[in-house]
């Protein structure tokens, strides 16, 4: 008597991007949920419609990352996000008019984002139809590790937002030109004077915010982190005076510190 060995159905790589992506979706929201609460006040989270659309803005952020990680085209993740979207979207207005009570459009929502996330899926359908292999772990580490650490040096500012010093700015020119000196990148002489300029500029910046204090502080001080982010992305391609890692670190720091300092002076807290 001979016995068949049964192979085991290998899941199609359709359905495994599928299941793969609601899961990405939930992880988005339980991971990023919470960082909403320090910045908007329960009343304002209780809004169906501030809620239906932080809990895309989440769900789409989740996705997101999981489909870089899975080397998708930027258009399909594009897609994907606004799939995440366009449900809560469409019944918005009928609720705003009156017409629809707002737990029908946070059920509504997240049942029409399945049809809409098929929709998505389908009309890149030879994408998905196809096995994509992430990068090895070992190989993401190596790869994003200024941004997982800069990550990790800002998870209290996502958490429990503070406006820092105004004079703390001045830390961002000062790192280029130190390492820029330790480094010897400070050369040819138009270069050590775009960084000193870089100095002057946050002088008054940091002045200019001693000096207006309360609100317009909160908001100099936050542009003033953001503006150094594009700094550092220029910086970061240019691959000029600081190391790459340090310019894509203190992109990510700049941008959460700033963006976390001007909601703060959006919510007037």
């Amino acid at each position: 008597m001979t016995t068949t060995a049964v192979r085991p159905t290998r899941v199609p790589p359709f359905a495994r991007h599928a299941a793969e992506m609601v899961l990405a979706m939930l992880a988005g929201m339980l991971l990023f949920g919470p960082l909403w609460e320090p910045v908007l006040s329960p009343a304002t989270l209780a809004r169906p419609d501030v809620a239906a659309l932080v809990t895309a803005t989440d769900m789409a952020a989740g996705m997101a990352l999981w489909m870089w990680h899975r080397r998708h085209g930027r258009a399909a993740i594009a897609g994907m996000a606004v799939a995440m979207y366009v449900p809560f979207l469409v019944l918005l207005p009928p609720w705003w008019a009156g017409a629809l009570p707002g737990e029908a459009v946070l059920l509504g929502g997240h049942l029409l984002m399945l049809p809409a996330m098929a929709a998505a899926m389908l009309r890149r359908r030879a994408e998905y139809s196809t096995a994509v292999h992430p990068p090895a772990p070992h190989t993401l580490l190596r790869r994003c590790w200024p941004t997982l650490l800069a990550l990790v040096v800002t998870l209290d500012n996502l958490i429990h937002p503070t406006v820092p010093p105004a004079l703390a700015m001045l830390v961002l020119p000062v790192g280029y030109l130190v390492i820029g000196a330790a480094r010897r990148t400070l050369r040819p002489r138009r270069e050590l004077a775009l960084q000193l300029g870089q100095l002057a500029a946050y002088l008054a910046l940091a002045g200019a915010a001693l000096a207006a204090g309360g609100g317009v502080a909160t908001v100099l001080i936050g542009v003033g982190w953001l503006v150094h982010a594009a700094w550092d992305l220029w910086y970061h391609r240019r691959d000029r005076v600081v190391p790459r890692g340090y310019a894509e670190w203190c992109a990510v720091v700049d941008v959460v510190v700033g963006g976390t300092v001007l909601a703060l002076a959006v919510t007037g807290t």
